[in-house]
């Protein structure tokens, strides 16, 4: 990158100050006024860099770097392809064109195999349906060369956000999913006619068992699924899919 102020700082409450600037094949332009970029709350996030020209690679990834980020830098699709996704929260910048696979047919196959991963597209050579297609595929942004230090780092911010609830909801099934596997079978089968709106007398009558018998299991449904109350034992399982009929 060319010469020019640091494209970041650290301030005493240890938020991130990025100062804008341009990336480009020749380097960033004079920085000017500082913003402030809250940090993400997971730690060591990873920012995928995919682009043929290595001056851009070394560009991003220093800047991304100088953040406090990771970055994994690769000159195509293929290269991709043999370090696989990183486990905590990520975001892909990504080239239209490259050798070999395009960005957007990476975009298309991420989609159609379900692999969410935030992309922001960069190129040198955009038109408007190309950026269409690509926000219609979900991209976070599409940017053109050259462009702002800090229309990357907003865009990289909001898809890190996403990929974090995304992380966030994967923990929260996870841990649904584990305490669903402590129910007996009986268990389970009281939770679901609860869930579904029946009475204690009622779901006696169904599985041919006692009223008390039906309150002792769902007595322990609601302590083995950690529920505060019936509308959020309705709310775990409907996340679950578990609601049964009447």
């Amino acid at each position: 990158m060319g010469e020019c102020a640091p494209a970041a700082a650290v301030d005493s409450a240890g938020s991130v100050l990025v100062r804008r600037g341009v990336v480009d094949h020749t380097g960033r332009q004079p920085c000017t006024g500082p913003k402030t970029m809250p940090p993400p709350p997971n730690a060591q996030p990873t920012i995928i860099i995919i682009d043929d020209d290595p001056s851009i690679r070394d560009s991003i990834s220093s800047l991304i770097r100088s953040i406090g980020f990771q970055a994994r830098t690769f000159g195509s699709v293929a290269e991709f392809r043999k370090s696989g996704r990183p486990n905590g929260p990520a975001c892909l910048v990504l080239d239209v064109r490259l050798p070999g696979q395009s960005g957007l047919e990476l975009q298309r196959e991420l989609l159609a195999s379900n692999i969410q991963l935030p992309i922001v597209f960069i190129t040198g050579h955009g038109d408007i349906p190309m950026s269409v297609q690509a926000m219609k595929g979900g991209a976070i942004e599409f940017l053109s060369k050259p462009f702002r230090d800090q229309d990357l780092l907003d865009a990289i911010q909001v898809g890190l956000a996403r990929d974090e609830a995304r992380l966030d909801d994967e923990k929260s099934m996870s841990a649904l999913r584990t305490r669903l596997e402590t129910l007996t079978a009986r268990e389970r089968e009281v939770m679901a006619k609860v869930v579904a709106g029946r009475l204690n007398k009622q779901i006696a009558g169904d599985l041919g068992i006692s009223e008390i018998t039906v309150k002792v299991h769902r007595g322990q449904v609601m302590r083995k699924m950690k529920a505060s109350s019936l509308p959020d034992l309705a709310r775990m399982a409907d996340k679950l899919k578990l609601a049964g009929p009447g």
